[in-house]
């Protein structure tokens, strides 16, 4: 295995110089591909460039933009050199930037067009590190001008590259020899995790523990030289990142796209990928697609759909009984489930096969004809979604892991996929399951705390060892805060989160304190209390301050038979729809996906030993079970 990530792209490179790395749109609309040897002699001038202006072994360089192809080779030039890129993307705010570019004393910056050049200008007095902007996209005359009176020096891309040339003309093999010195434990990113309404966290991750994930992940997610994927997810998150680089050491093609349906599915007819990484929102959005065609059709397709579908399902989970594709935690009883299942398995096996022909072939020609398998990841994989697919014969494996774990613990492999789980540790990683309370390890089968060791943990958070203190455990275990079992053949089941940040269908990590803070300002609400892990949207269980709300309903002569009655008065829900949406807004610093959609209202105090624990802390993973009847009804779609 190479040493950095920039030395395996050399090894791609050189034994796969004309095959296609990237595929992005012209103007036209058309793909253009970049070959492994041109992508990999532009990271070089890029990273000359940077030598260029004096970027040093080890310095943070600011990279704001979403995902295109000059980030990839952008990414690879900073760490060639042995510098530290800093990613965010263009929707990062104002604080998000500042936060992240004064915290690391950013003194090179890339941001992706003038917007986000605009944004950084108007910082200026609280970057004081920063002397040099560097765009992909050509800047308008405003921005050149913006930062000219700002001091801060404004070059494109292709600047960088047309300097870094000439440099390597005059510095003959200096860039190969700073490649050269990198090595595994080289700090290669640092991540950012959660937003600046909450506490920074910025993840130091080194070359080591992005190549100790693709030891394995060439087996379990295979691409032939050639072959192409699909980009559709932000890039700073690290696992576009790690798939990218997945891709890659397997001299695959990335050909970038949106997660917008009618852009996805176009681009799949234009390019006929093999592989879709995407956050199971996107697999959502297919499965929806197709739902909402066939009840537009309607008639006898949509009902020749609905039976041939609830037939595939059945029989998927007979076979998966019959064959050992579900999680196992204790032993298998194959014998007893061929003995129940046999005749029906057959009896349906032809009605499924007539679907595949009648309706399911359909829909996989929407895939193209080369399709292998989706890769879901970032949040979790909805069961209903989980089984349509695998009951239509279209292969989606579930993957798991953090941004401190670089990010793969495990995923699902392709060519053998077991059912409802994200699959065993790949290699060089290992996984326990221990009790939240006292950290006591269990056995297989037992509910409690995921922890990881291994390769792929994060050296730790930039600047803060208190943090960092906090996630790992006196033996050198990282605590994921997530809590799950193992089966017998160590594959990890998720059944939840015990620590507070919340990860949405869409992969956006979202910090509930900050929300609940806000929330507490009002008057009318003793405690709030976030929601919505693997859900497409926020909700909030509401303690509702009853002194306040009666005097309000004093105030406002409003009539009510009972204090329940009250509260399910359209009078105090409309109340507390203001409140809510006036407190979580865009003017108070957050952003769409933090917005709060719905809630319940709750009555009962939250006590210690129940709802709290010793320090008063909110038990999150209590609060799911106490309250499952509310949450779901938050998250019942109307």
């Amino acid at each position: 295995m190479e040493q950095t990530v920039p030395k395996m792209l050399r090894k791609t490179a050189a034994d796969f110089p004309e095959i296609a790395a990237q595929m992005s749109k012209n103007k036209e609309g058309v793909f253009e591909p970049v070959t492994y040897r041109e992508l990999y002699t532009l990271a070089l001038d890029f990273a000359a460039g940077l030598l260029n202006l004096q970027v040093k072994r080890g310095e943070p360089v600011g990279l704001i933009s979403d995902n295109r192809k000059e980030w990839f080779q952008a990414d690879m030039g900073i760490m060639a050199i042995g510098a530290v890129d800093v990613p965010r993307g263009c929707d990062a705010t104002l604080i998000d930037l500042e936060t992240i570019l004064s915290f690391t004393e950013c003194r090179v910056c890339i941001a992706e067009n003038s917007a986000q050049v605009h944004k950084i200008v108007s910082l200026k007095e609280k970057l004081p590190a920063l002397k040099t902007l560097i765009t992909f996209d050509e800047p308008t005359e405003d921005a050149l001008e913006a930062t000219k009176a700002a001091g801060f020096a404004l070059l494109t891309f292709n600047d960088i590259i047309k300097n870094g040339q000439t440099w390597r003309i005059e510095h003959k093999g200096e860039v190969e020899a700073e490649l050269e010195k990198g090595q595994w434990n080289d700090l290669a990113c640092i991540i950012f995790t959660s937003g600046t309404t909450g506490t920074p966290k910025g993840v130091e991750l080194t070359h080591g523990n992005f190549l100790t994930q693709l030891d394995e992940l060439q087996e379990r997610i295979m691409i032939n030289p050639g072959e192409r994927a699909l980009s559709v997810l932000p890039v700073w998150h690290v696992f576009e990142r790690e798939v990218e680089y997945v891709i890659a050491i397997q001299a695959g093609t990335l050909c970038y796209s949106k997660p917008i349906g009618s852009i996805l599915l176009a681009d799949f007819l234009k390019v006929n990928p093999t592989l879709l990484p995407a956050v199971p929102r996107v697999f959502e959005a297919v499965y929806d697609g197709i739902l909402r065609k066939m009840r537009k059709t309607g008639g006898i397709v949509y009902a020749m759909f609905k039976f041939f579908v609830s037939v595939a399902i059945a029989h998927s989970r007979m076979q998966r009984k019959m064959f050992n594709q579900n999680p196992c935690f204790t032993r298998y009883y194959t014998a007893a489930w061929w003995i129940a299942y046999l005749i029906p398995w057959l009896l349906l096996w032809p009605l499924k096969l007539l679907g595949n022909v009648l309706v399911f072939r359909k829909i996989k020609a929407m895939l193209g004809t080369n399709f292998r398998a989706g890769i879901a990841g970032g949040g979790a994989y909805p069961k209903n979604i989980d089984e349509f697919f695998w009951a239509i014969g279209v292969n989606v494996v579930e993957g798991y892991g953090l941004t401190e774990t670089a990010p793969v613990i495990s995923v699902r492999p392709i060519a053998a996929p077991i059912f409802g789980n994200v699959g065993s540790p790949i290699r060089g990683v290992k996984a326990r399951i221990v009790d939240p309370e006292d950290g006591y390890v269990l056995k297989r089968g037992q509910f409690g705390a995921i922890q990881i060791s291994g390769g792929t943990v994060m050296r730790g958070y930039y600047k803060r060892p208190d943090l960092t203190q906090k996630v790992m455990t006196v033996d050198g275990w990282f605590d994921t805060g997530d809590l799950g079992l193992m089966t017998i053949h160590d594959e990890i089941v998720i059944k939840g989160r015990k620590k507070d940040t919340i990860v949405l269908r869409g992969g956006e990590n979202v910090e509930p304190v900050p929300i609940e803070q806000k929330l507490n300002e009002s008057r009318y609400i003793k405690q709030a209390v976030v929601v919505g892990q693997d859900q497409r949207y926020l909700g909030a269980l509401i303690l509702v301050d009853e002194d306040e709300i009666k005097n309000y309903a004093a105030e406002n002569g409003i009539q009510y038979e009972s204090y329940e009655a009250l509260l399910a008065s359209e009078d105090i829900l409309k109340l507390y729809d203001a409140e809510i949406n006036s407190l979580v807004a865009p003017k108070n610093g957050f952003k769409m996906f933090e917005r709060v959609n719905k809630f319940a209202l709750i009555t009962k105090p939250f006590e210690v030993g129940v709802e709290l624990s010793a320090k008063q802390e909110i038990m999150r993973y209590r609060l799911a079970e106490i309250y499952k009847t509310q949450i779901e009804q938050i998250f019942t779609e109307e």
